[in-house]
């Protein structure tokens, strides 16, 4: 699987906001555009435009990852993803997925805090347990733990965005925590803020 870093933001963002904001999905194209370049919960923060996105899409169609779902009369184009049919996944791995997608490689404790939004995991095991079931079908691996962590981390491999990446904070995950609260926050304030966008625009 070689799904290019755009692809891959984009399969992140309609898996996240399926969950996250279900009367606004499918998404719009100025509404993807929105989910793909926020500042919260993505690493790396991107700026795409319009144009690298509607080629992403394409090319996902191409993979069976993607589908326009436009309803009948509607006026702007929608998308969704295809994930757990192409890739025989329910919806629990799923959300971990995305979250590996918009986020690079994370150890369980770090998904766990994460993925809440996405699928209410009811202990650190049942992640564990979801990503030894992910690996087993080729779509997760395990890397070895940075100095300082008490776990080991796992990167996607439907594509880019996996790689191993030096560490930003000598503090590890005691960053992310305490940024988590906040974090959660903004991120439901620019879905909020993406919603009505999308609702002016087809109004």
């Amino acid at each position: 699987m070689d799904a290019d870093a755009v692809e891959i933001r984009v399969l992140g963002c309609l898996v996240e906001k399926q969950r996250t904001t279900p009367d606004q999905y499918p998404l719009s194209l100025n509404a993807l555009r929105l989910a793909c370049n926020q500042a919260t919960n993505r690493d790396p923060v991107v700026d795409y435009d319009e144009a690298e996105l509607r080629a992403a899409l394409y090319r996902l169609s191409r993979r069976g990852w993607v589908r326009l779902a436009s309803g009948p009369g509607s006026r702007v184009a929608k998308y969704r993803h295809l994930l757990e049919e192409s890739l025989g996944r329910v919806p629990s791995q799923i959300a971990l997925l995305a979250v590996l997608m918009l986020r690079g490689p994370q150890t369980p404790g770090e998904l766990k805090q994460r993925v809440e939004r996405l699928y209410p995991y009811g202990s650190l095991e049942d992640v564990e347990s979801a990503l030894a079931s992910l690996a087993d079908a080729g779509l997760v691996e395990r890397l070895p733990r940075r100095p300082g962590q008490s776990q080991d981390r796992w990167r996607q491999l439907l594509g880019a965005g996996g790689e191993d990446e030096a560490p930003r904070s000598t503090n590890g995950e005691s960053d992310t925590v305490s940024q988590g609260s906040l974090e959660q926050r903004v991120a439901r304030l620019e879905e909020q803020v993406a919603a009505l966008q999308q609702a002016l625009e087809e109004h």
